[in-house]
């Protein structure tokens, strides 16, 4: 099962669309799921008349959300839901045992000048399953898939994810590991070795995901730079950016990296964050 939140937005339709697409992909059933206040659902006896305004809105949304997923895919086996609660938690709960959770970047509720809304980061942080963001998907596909390699076993999940996704697509993956040590006075400078033996470890770590996926074109790729810059620009021409919540040199007890974060704000396409 994929469940896909929406809101009403434009991004929300956008996240029904890409979902659906998803959805067919895997030969998977799709949840498109809208969240209002519980005692909406609960049926408030003080104030009827705007719960069930508040229902037929909340109606209105999902049919239009359904419709658009419906335009992309209709032999698609979907339902449409009501959730009780606060839209991240209802979410969250709902996507409980679902193979991805779906959503938009920003939705009706955003703050003006906020790249990534709070209903967005807060499923990204804590959903059980993976998560991918809508941002502005492309507008046709682009046949390729870039995943964010660091040697960390987050990483490696993500790898196995992004293969998967390459395969279902007939996609190129590129797998991308960017390096740039910092120092006082910056980052350590380029350099030939250090940039060959940072390609050898990146190809040991993708043998077992070939071996797995050998119809899969992969394009392994060490890149000197700060990891957000060096992901931004590789997946400016991707149908989808993969990395992992956490990776190398992130606290402990973080729930997302400070990577996957800064990414969250400034993918230039569809972000999958990968549960490690």
């Amino acid at each position: 099962m994929i469940v896909v939140g929406v809101d009403g937005s434009r991004t929300g339709l956008e996240a029904a669309g890409w979902a659906a697409a998803e959805a067919e992909l895997r030969q998977e059933p799709l949840t498109v799921a809208h969240a209002v206040p519980r005692w909406v659902c609960e049926g408030a006896v003080h104030y009827a008349e705007v719960a069930q305004w508040m229902r037929d809105g909340a109606e209105t949304v999902l049919s239009a959300a359904c419709d658009r997923a419906r335009r992309v895919w209709p032999q698609v086996r979907m339902e449409g839901v009501l959730l009780p609660g606060d839209p991240r938690s209802a979410l969250i709960k709902a996507s409980e045992g679902a193979e991805l959770l779906v959503v938009g970047s920003r939705g009706i509720g955003g703050v003006r000048g906020l790249l990534i809304g709070s209903v967005a980061y807060g499923t990204a942080a804590h959903a059980r399953t993976d998560v991918v963001l809508i941002h502005e998907p492309p507008a046709s596909p682009r046949g390729e898939i870039v995943a964010g390699a660091d040697g960390s076993p987050g990483a490696a999940r993500a790898l196995g994810f992004a293969f998967a996704e390459a395969e279902l697509r007939g996609a190129r993956l590129r797998a991308v590991r960017a390096w740039a040590w910092p120092h006082p006075g910056g980052f350590e400078p380029a350099s030939r070795e250090r940039e060959q033996d940072t390609l050898r470890s990146l190809k040991e770590s993708l043998a077992p995901h070939r071996e797995r996926h050998p119809g899969v074109h992969v394009i392994a790729e060490v890149v000197h730079g700060h990891p957000v810059e060096v992901l931004k620009e590789t997946s400016a021409r991707a149908d989808l950016l993969v990395v992992g919540t956490r990776g190398h040199g992130q606290l402990a007890g973080m729930l997302i990296g400070s990577i996957s974060q800064a990414l969250l704000h400034h993918a230039p396409c569809p972000l999958a964050v990968v549960r490690g």
